[in-house]
């Protein structure tokens, strides 16, 4: 294939680069304008919704899998989050656009970046260069928008012989945003980060490289009791490389890391407290959770076959503090609630059987504990002691897989069938979270058995000079799958109770790119995801509906210009009052079509000026993943999902040199 420049188009969908493996880079323009998170530039690739809880921090759901279902890394280090409702998930702390590469691989079909991987990984990386004679790297963006939008983004290089100095920081703000009707919902945002990396290459084939990272924020939920008031991260890394060894010993790698997260909630710094409402007085929570890892990975190479093998570890702490009153969270102690540690080893190879056919196995086995450490449960002033204070529970955990493919004989096209199979730990939020165990158990710490995931995964990709085109589709059996039911509260509000149940999962996404003439292309596709309860044949809940994307665009090498039509199906297979931990069935939802234009203009090769308005008819909509509204906000007590935003205009400065 010729080489295809990215820089020249907006992105508004993404084709594979290998089996189940898609990879973009994230400081590529992009439609629909991207919020300050990671999960929204996940949506951009088939088979991926998101959570919504406003203007940003949505949780990203592939194939109707949510949570730890999902291993998502940053620069190969783990930073899971710390509030029990997921208001910080691990994407809130990435900020896409100061990262080189988003890699994506669905499904159970690899090995080599942690446990627990039924539904894909997700790895935001940075480049790391040698440079042989002293160079000067820089990348930058601006961006502006309807609802007070503005963004800032710098990332700059310094490298010559002995090493480099990268530093990246960028600054997201927002505004409440207004939906098709015209209401406000609560959604605005303000969130930095900074980050530094120096590497020491003193040949290119050896790398040391330290680094670190600092950030903080806050967001309007229009879907929760609180708001998210801090989001403060720290982060430390340190890793070194070395290549060409000599012999079959191509590579080795070894990573550690170490990551804070430092979120508070509360009901009174961006909104007002309803003195008629839930929370009727000032009140904070505080939850921290620091995770330190590591990871030592050797590659050996030989003319039929290549291995990757290794081990990794993982640590993390949980600790929580609140109070009601302004500010009085911080004379409150802290009191660690959760413990968690890992340690596995893996190997993967690929073994090439003659020119077109590769046969890829792997396999993982891990030994995971988590501790109990609340000495009590339940909400406040009915707090009582924890039956399994000071308990630990350890399991182990199997996990592998196994890919045919193969490349037609004089024919652009490449098949492949691979079955994977994964055991995953029950998290920290389907642990600690529930209010309520399985049946005979305590709670849910007791009482919540492991997750395993045996899934088969086929597919096909033609790649030609004027038509690129993909397609694939799965199958699965999920034993204990880990559900969440609420119910009605005794003193209002749900409860929650987590069990496990056996579940069906299936689906398929498919895409194709046509380019009929010079500058001029045209792309769609299609993604579906369907799943039950084995038991009682209910609807698995919080499934996404069918989904397609169309687009066209043309582009001359200066000037360019786009369009994209996004229609989502109505859906009506719900299990109300089933869900996550994050939110639950509340019904059917309507289908819907969204218009979005975009155009711009290159600068030469140091700049690009692109700009675009997203849902051009006002439409007013909400998607099937969404949170209720929240009373503080003017929604009423029965449950109704918020809307996504109304017409939105938006432009963009890329300047690189």
């Amino acid at each position: 294939m010729d080489p295809i420049d990215l820089d020249a188009v907006v992105v508004t969908a993404m084709m594979p680069v290998s089996p189940l493996t898609f990879e973009t880079d994230p400081r590529l323009p992009r439609q629909p304008v991207p919020a300050s998170d990671g999960a929204d530039y996940l949506k951009t690739i088939p088979g991926f919704s998101v959570v919504r809880n406003g203007g940003t921090n949505g949780d990203p759901v592939l194939r109707g899998m949510f949570g730890s279902r999902l291993n998502l890394l940053t620069n190969d280090g783990a930073m899971p989050g710390a509030c029990p409702s997921r208001m910080d998930n691990a994407m809130s702390y990435i900020a896409p656009e100061t990262y080189d590469r988003l890699v994506v691989i669905k499904g159970p079909q690899t090995v080599l970046w942690g446990p627990g991987a039924s539904a894909g990984t997700v790895r935001f990386e940075r480049d790391r260069e040698h440079f042989e004679e002293p160079a000067l790297k820089f990348d930058g963006s601006l961006l502006g928008g309807s609802s007070g939008r503005n963004d800032q983004v710098a990332d700059l290089t310094w490298g010559s012989r002995p090493g480099y100095a990268r530093v990246s920081a960028n600054r997201s703000d927002a505004g409440d945003y207004r939906d098709g009707d015209g209401e406000r919902v609560g959604s605005a945002w303000n969130k930095w980060n900074a980050d530094l990396a120096l590497g020491w290459t003193p040949g290119p084939d050896t790398l040391l490289e330290l680094s670190a990272g600092i950030g903080d924020g806050e967001a309007r939920y229009a879907t929760r009791g609180m708001d998210g008031s801090q989001f403060e991260r720290e982060n430390f890394g340190l890793r070194f490389e070395k290549r060409n060894l000599g012999g079959r010993l191509a590579e080795f790698e070894a990573t550690a890391y170490h990551n804070r997260a430092d979120h508070v909630m509360d009901n009174y710094s961006l909104r007002t407290p309803d003195p008629d409402g839930a929370m009727p007085m000032p009140m904070a929570s505080n939850v921290e959770r620091r995770t330190s890892g590591g990871r030592v990975a050797a590659t050996w190479r030989a003319d039929t076959w290549e291995l990757v093998a290794g081990a990794d570890a993982q640590d993390g702490r949980h600790r929580r503090r609140g109070a009601v009153g302004r500010g009085a969270y911080l004379a409150q102690r802290w009191r660690t609630d959760a413990r968690f540690s890992s340690l596995g080893a893996f190997a993967e190879a690929t073994w090439y059987r003659g020119e077109r056919s590769r046969l890829v196995a792997g396999a993982r086995f891990d030994r995971s504990e988590a501790t109990d450490g609340r000495a009590t449960v339940g909400a406040m002033g009915m707090a009582r002691p924890n039956p399994t204070a000071g308990e630990t529970r350890a399991q182990t955990l199997p996990a592998g897989f196994v890919r045919f493919e193969r490349d037609a004989a004089g024919f652009p096209l490449t098949w492949f069938a691979g079955l994977g199979h994964t055991t995953r730990m029950p998290d920290y939020w389907e642990l600690f979270s529930p209010d309520v165990g399985p049946v005979g158990a305590v709670n849910a710490f007791a009482g919540i058995e492991p997750e395993k995931t045996t899934q088969l995964d086929v597919g096909l990709e033609y790649r030609g000079r004027r038509v690129d085109a993909w397609a694939s589709a799965y199958a699965g059996r999920v034993v204990d799958f880990i559900q969440f039911r609420y119910v009605a509260g005794a003193m209002g509000g749900d409860s929650s109770i987590a069990d496990n149940i056996d579940a069906e999962i299936r689906g398929a996404e498919l895409g194709a790119e046509f380019r009929p003439r010079e500058h001029w292309t045209f792309g769609g596709s299609l993604a579906y995801a369907r799943g039950e309860d084995r038991d009682s044949g209910r609807p698995l809940p919080q499934m996404p509906p069918l989904e397609a994307r169309l687009s066209a665009a043309w582009d001359d090498g200066a000037w360019s210009a786009g369009v994209l039509v996004r229609a989502v199906a109505g859906q009506d297979r719900v299990a109300p009052g089933y869900g996550n931990v994050v939110g639950q069935d509340l019904g059917t939802s309507a289908g819907f079509a969204t218009l979005a234009l975009n155009a711009g203009y290159r600068f030469g090769s140091t700049a690009r000026l692109s700009a675009g308005i997203d849902n051009v008819f006002d439409r007013a909509y909400s998607e099937h993943l969404n949170l209720a509204g929240n009373a503080d906000f003017g929604y009423p007590a029965e449950p109704i999902r918020i809307n996504e935003p109304g017409r939105t205009a938006w432009v963009k400065l890329n300047v690189s040199y």
